[in-house]
C-alpha cells in the first residue's frame, strides 16, 4: 500500500529515519524490488547502468557490517561540533542523539542494503567523480522516495567506507572491491508512523548566486 502524497509532499518529508526505524516489523522482499524496479528508472552516465545492489537480511552479516560501521561511526560522533553560526547549531544535538541511537541499533534493522557502482574514482578528478557518482546517486534518492511513499525509512550513512571499513565490507559480502565501489550502507524499516513533516532549512535566498558567487 502506498501512502497518499503529492510530489511536493513526498520530496519535503522524506527524511534520514533513524529513532522512528521499526526493528520489530519484517520487510518484505518483493517490496524492496518494488521499489529497485522504480529507482533503477534513474538516469545514468551514458545509460551504463553499472550498479548492483546488495540486500542484507542474515542477521550474522547484519551485525558485522553494524561493527564496520561502528569502528568509524564511535570515534566519529565523539567529536564536538562545528558551530555555523544559524539554524544548523539549534539541530545538531538532535541529529547526533539520533545517530548514535542508530549506531548502536544498526544490526536491528530488518535489512540492509549497499549501492554499487562499477569502476572505481579513487584518486580521481572532480570531474570523473562527480560523474561517476552521479551514475548512481539519483537512482540510490529515488529508491529512498519510493520507500517512502510506502511506508519505510531508511538513511543514508556512509562512515562504513573509512579507513579499511569499504574493503571489510567488501570481503563479508563477496563484493569484488577492485571492480566496484560502494555507494553506502542504508539500514530499512519500516517507520513508526508516517506523519514526517517538513524541517527547518536555511532559506534559499540565502544560497543563491545568480551569474557570479
Amino acid at each position: 500500500m502506498t501512502l497518499e502524497l503529492t510530489n511536493d509532499e513526498l520530496l519535503t518529508t522524506t527524511r534520514s529515519v533513524r529513532k522512528r526505524l521499526d526493528f520489530d516489523r519484517p520487510v518484505p522482499r518483493e517490496i524492496l524490488m518494488e521499489c529497485l524496479d522504480i529507482a533503477l528508472q534513474a538516469p545514468t552516465g551514458s545509460n551504463a547502468q553499472g550498479w548492483q545492489w546488495v540486500f542484507v537480511d542474515d542477521p550474522d552479516k547484519k551485525k558485522a557490517l553494524a561493527d564496520i560501521y561502528r569502528m568509524n561511526a564511535t570515534p566519529y560522533l565523539s567529536l564536538p561540533s562545528p558551530e555555523r553560526g544559524d539554524i544548523r547549531d539549534q539541530q545538531i544535538t538532535k541529529v547526533q542523539d539520533s545517530a548514535r541511537y542508530l549506531s548502536e541499533n544498526f544490526e536491528k534493522a530488518p535489512v540492509l542494503m549497499v549501492p554499487c557502482l562499477e569502476g572505481r574514482p579513487d584518486g580521481a578528478e572532480a570531474g570523473l567523480t562527480a560523474s561517476y557518482w552521479g551514475s548512481l546517486l539519483p537512482a540510490v534518492w529515488s529508491f529512498m522516495l519510493a520507500l517512502r511513499a510506502r511506508g519505510l525509512g531508511s538513511s543514508w550513512t556512509t562512515l562504513h567506507l573509512l579507513g579499511e571499513g569499504e574493503r571489510q565490507a567488501a570481503e563479508l559480502l563477496g563484493i569484488p572491491f577492485e571492480q566496484y565501489a560502494q555507494g553506502g550502507l542504508f539500514p530499512i524499516a519500516y517507520t513508526k508512523g508516517t506523519d514526517f513533516r517538513k524541517v527547518q532549512r536555511l532559506p534559499a535566498a540565502d544560497l543563491t548566486h545568480w551569474n557570479s558567487w
